[in-house]
C-alpha cells in the first residue's frame, strides 16, 4: 500500500505527455524533450515509478550524462523522490569508477595508470617531434583535434581520411596533425598515463574483450537512462551499446533542435536513429514549455522553424504554458560600445527594480566579445561572473599583450597613430592584423588581440582633452603610453570580486542553464552566424545556437546588434536567422532617439497574439493579431456594414472589392475594433495611402455609424 502511494505520488502532478513517458513500459524508450517541458522531472519521475512499483531495483540502474552538475541534480530529485541507490554520473566518470576497479584484473595485477589531467604539455612535446613549434594556444587546438579524432574512434593512420570527411578546419596540415597525434599517443605509452578519452575506450576493450568483465558489468547495471542524448559521440554510444550487450532496456532523453557541440565529435544520428536502431520502441514527444513565456516560446519557435537537414527530422513545436509576458525586445545600435552601455543600463534599471542580478545574463557568441560588456557593467556599478572563460583581462595572451604594448611604448615614436602603435606592439606576441588562424583555441586567441586593436581605435577616436592653466583646454592626440593606462584603469576595474552578479557566458556555456532575463548580443552577420560557418550542416548549428539562447530565458528577452563595430566603421547586416530582427514599434538607436515614424516595415515587427501571447509569424495571423487556432472575438453586425460599406466602394471606384480591402483585414477590423488612428495603423494591410483613402470612414464605422450615412447607396 505504502508502495502504490508512493507510486501514485510520484505521478502527481505530470502533464500527460510526461506521463506516457514515465509508465512507458521496459524496454526501449525515445524521450523528445524540448528546452523547458520538464525532462530531468520526466526522466527522474520514470526511474522512482519503475523503483517503486517493484519493477526494477535501484541498485541496477546506471543514469548517464555530460557534466557533473547534471549528474548532481538527478541523483538530488532521485533522493527527493524517496529512491536511493540510483548511479548517475558523468559517461567519463561512470567509466572511470568501473577502469579503476577490474585495473587489477585487466592488467594482470598492476597498478591503473596515471590519469592525464591536461593533454597540452604532451601535445607540445609531440608537436616538437614532428617539427613544429607550438604555444600553448596551438597545442590546445591540437588537442582539441586529437579529442575529436578518438571521441569519433579515429586512428593516427586514419585521421587524414577522417579531417577531410569531416570538412575540420585543422591548426596544421591535416599530415602535420595526424603525425602529432601519432607522437601523442607513443609519449603516453611512454611515460605511462592514460587521457579521458583511453578511459572510455579501456571500459569498451574491457567488456568486449573480457566476458568476465562484461558478466559483473551487465548483471550490476540492467537498465540504462541517457540524458542530453543527441550529445553522445560514437566513443560513448560505442561504450553504451558494451553496457547494454544488446539488451534493450535503455531511456534517451534529447532535443535535436540543441545539438551544438558537432565540433567537439557529438552527434544527433543517434537519437535521430533511435526508432529505426530499436524496433519498436516508445517515443514520447514533450513539448510543453513551463520555462518561458509564450512569447519567447513563439520567437523560439519561429526561428527553429526555419531550420533544414537531419535534426530538423525531429524538431518540436513548443506551446507556452506559463502566463503571457513582455515581447522580446529588439534594440539595434551604432556600435558595439553603444550596444553594452545600452544592456549595462538596462541591467542596472532591472537590478533597481527588484531582479537579482543572478537571474540576468548577457549571452554572446564568442568569449571575445566579453570585455565590453565586462565594461560596460563596471561602470554602471552592475557586478557580474563571467561563466565558462576567463575574464578578458584575465585571458592570458591579453596579459601577455599588455606587457608588449607597455614595452612598446619606449620603441613605438609618440606621433605614431594609436591603432598603427597597438598592431606593431601586438607583433612582438605573433599577432598580425590578417586572416585569424584555423582552429578554435587559436582563433578566439586572435579575436582577443583584435578586439585590443579595436579598443585601441575607439579609444583614439575620444577626445583627450589637456589642460591648460584653469579656465581652457584644448585636445591632444592619444599616445600608446595613455592607451596602456588606460588598459591597466579598465583591468583594475573589472577585477573587483563580485559574490553574486550578471552572468556574462558564450551561447556554448549557457546550454542546461536558465535566467529570468536574456540578453542576446551581437546578433550580426559575420557573429551569428560566425564566418567560419561555411557548410550548411555549419550555418544549420549556428541557427540552434541562437535556439538554445532565445530559450535560456524564463520572462524577458532582449535581442541586439550593432550595425558597426565601432563609429563609421563597415556596415553589417542583421542575423539571419532572425526574420524579425530589424527596428520595430520599441527597438531604438544608439543615443536613444527611434525610428521616424513610417520608416519601418512593419512586416518586421514583432508581433504577438493578443489572446495567447505566442509570437506571430504567418502573415494572416499577424494581420489578425491572433493565432489561427484561438478563438476569434469576431463583431459580426460590424463585419456586416464594413462588407457592405467595402461592395458600396468598390463599385464606386471600378475596382475589385479585394483592392479597398482584402477579406482578412475586414476580419481583423471586425475582431480589434480600432478606435483611433494609431490602433487602425497597427492592423496589417493598412498603410498611409489607404488610411488617407478610407481610415476616417473604417473609425466612424466601428463606432457604429451606418453604412447610409458614409456612403450613400446610389439612386435611380
Amino acid at each position: 500500500m505504502l508502495v502504490n502511494t508512493a507510486s501514485e505520488r510520484v505521478l502527481a502532478g505530470l502533464d500527460p505527455e510526461q506521463r506516457s513517458a514515465v509508465t512507458a513500459p521496459a524496454g526501449p524508450v525515445c524521450v523528445l524533450a524540448g528546452a523547458g517541458t520538464g525532462k530531468t522531472r520526466a526522466v527522474t519521475s520514470r526511474i522512482a515509478y519503475r523503483t517503486l512499483t517493484g519493477e526494477i531495483s535501484a541498485r541496477h540502474v546506471l543514469a548517464v550524462t555530460f557534466t557533473a552538475r547534471a549528474a548532481a541534480e538527478l541523483r538530488h530529485r532521485l533522493a527527493q523522490l524517496g529512491v536511493a541507490g540510483v548511479q548517475a554520473r558523468t559517461f567519463h566518470a561512470a567509466a572511470l569508477r568501473q577502469v579503476r576497479y577490474f585495473a587489477p584484473r585487466l592488467l594482470d595485477g598492476r597498478a591503473m595508470p596515471e590519469l592525464l589531467d591536461s593533454k597540452v604539455r604532451l601535445v607540445t612535446l609531440a608537436a616538437a617531434r614532428a617539427g613544429l613549434r607550438a604555444d600553448r594556444t596551438a597545442a590546445r587546438d591540437l588537442a582539441g583535434e586529437i579529442e575529436w579524432a578518438k571521441s569519433c574512434l579515429v586512428e593516427p593512420g586514419e585521421y587524414v581520411v577522417a579531417a577531410a570527411k569531416a570538412l575540420r578546419e585543422t591548426p596544421y596540415e591535416p599530415v602535420k596533425v595526424a603525425e602529432v597525434f601519432a607522437a601523442y599517443e607513443k609519449l603516453k605509452r611512454t611515460n605511462g598515463v592514460i587521457d579521458f578519452e583511453d578511459v572510455l575506450r579501456a571500459a569498451v576493450w574491457g567488456i568486449e574483450e573480457h566476458a568476465d568483465v562484461a558478466e559483473q558489468v551487465r548483471n550490476q547495471y540492467r537498465h540504462f537512462v541517457v540524458d542530453e542524448y543527441q550529445d553522445v559521440n560514437p566513443l560513448q554510444q560505442r561504450l553504451l551499446d558494451a553496457w547494454l550487450g544488446g539488451r534493450d532496456d535503455v531511456t534517451v532523453v534529447g532535443d535535436a533542435s540543441q545539438t551544438i557541440y558537432s565540433f567537439t565529435g557529438a552527434t544527433s544520428s543517434y537519437l535521430v536513429d533511435f526508432p529505426r536502431r530499436h524496433r519498436g520502441a516508445t517515443v514520447v514527444r514533450l513539448v510543453r514549455d513551463y520555462r518561458s513565456t509564450p512569447q519567447v516560446v513563439g520567437l523560439a519557435n519561429a526561428v527553429i522553424s526555419q531550420a533544414r537537414g537531419t535534426e530538423a527530422r525531429l524538431r518540436l513545436e513548443l506551446v507556452g504554458q506559463r502566463p503571457a509576458g513582455p515581447a522580446p525586445e529588439v534594440r539595434i545600435f551604432t556600435d558595439e560600445a553603444a550596444e553594452a552601455n545600452a544592456v549595462a543600463a538596462r541591467c542596472r534599471v532591472l537590478v533597481d527594480a527588484g531582479t537579482p542580478a543572478r537571474e540576468i545574463a548577457v549571452l554572446f557568441r564568442t568569449n571575445a566579445q566579453s570585455e565590453a560588456y565586462e565594461k560596460a557593467l563596471a561602470e554602471a556599478g552592475v557586478p557580474y561572473v563571467v561563466q565558462g572563460a576567463e575574464r578578458f583581462f584575465e585571458r592570458p595572451e591579453v596579459r601577455q599583450a599588455m606587457v608588449a604594448l607597455r614595452a612598446a611604448t619606449r620603441s613605438i615614436p609618440g606621433e605614431t597613430p594609436l591603432a598603427v602603435a597597438v598592431v606593431e606592439a601586438l607583433a612582438a606576441v605573433g599577432w598580425a592584423p590578417d586572416s585569424p588562424p584555423p582552429g578554435g583555441a587559436a582563433r578566439e586567441r586572435w579575436e582577443a588581440l583584435a578586439a585590443l586593436v579595436q579598443l585601441a581605435e575607439e579609444y583614439a577616436a575620444t577626445p583627450q582633452l589637456l589642460p591648460l592653466g584653469v579656465a581652457a583646454t584644448v585636445e591632444r592626440p592619444v599616445t600608446l603610453a595613455d592607451f596602456t593606462d588606460e588598459l591597466a584603469r579598465r583591468a583594475a576595474q573589472q577585477h573587483a570580486p563580485t559574490v553574486e552578479g550578471v552572468t556574462l557566458a558564450s551561447l556554448h556555456s549557457a546550454k542546461g542553464l536558465e535566467w529570468d532575463a536574456v540578453f542576446l548580443v551581437g546578433l550580426a552577420e559575420g557573429t551569428l552566424p560566425t564566418t567560419y560557418a561555411r557548410t550548411v550542416e555549419q550555418v544549420e548549428e549556428e541557427r540552434r545556437l541562437l535556439y538554445v539562447g532565445i530559450t535560456r530565458a524564463r520572462q524577458w528577452l532582449w535581442l541586439s546588434y550593432a550595425s558597426a563595430r565601432s563609429p563609421g566603421g563597415r556596415a553589417r547586416r542583421p542575423c539571419r536567422f532572425l526574420p524579425q530582427l530589424s527596428p520595430s514599434g520599441t527597438a531604438e538607436r544608439a543615443g536613444g532617439t527611434r525610428p521616424a515614424p513610417g520608416t519601418q516595415r512593419r512586416a518586421n515587427r514583432i508581433v504577438s497574439c493578443r489572446i495567447c501571447g505566442t509570437t506571430l509569424l504567418a502573415g494572416p495571423d499577424r494581420k489578425l493579431g491572433r493565432c489561427a487556432t484561438c478563438p476569434s472575438d469576431i463583431d459580426d453586425e460590424l463585419h456586416e456594414r464594413l462588407r457592405e460599406w467595402r461592395s458600396r466602394v468598390a463599385d464606386t471606384q471600378k475596382v475589385p472589392a479585394y483592392v479597398v480591402f482584402t477579406d482578412a483585414t475586414l476580419v481583423a477590423l471586425a475582431e480589434r475594433r480600432p478606435g483611433r488612428v494609431e490602433e487602425l495603423v497597427a492592423i496589417a494591410g493598412i498603410g498611409p495611402r489607404k488610411l488617407g483613402l478610407y481610415g476616417e470612414a473604417v473609425l466612424a464605422l466601428v463606432k457604429g455609424a451606418a453604412v447610409d450615412e458614409i456612403c450613400p447607396q446610389k439612386t435611380f
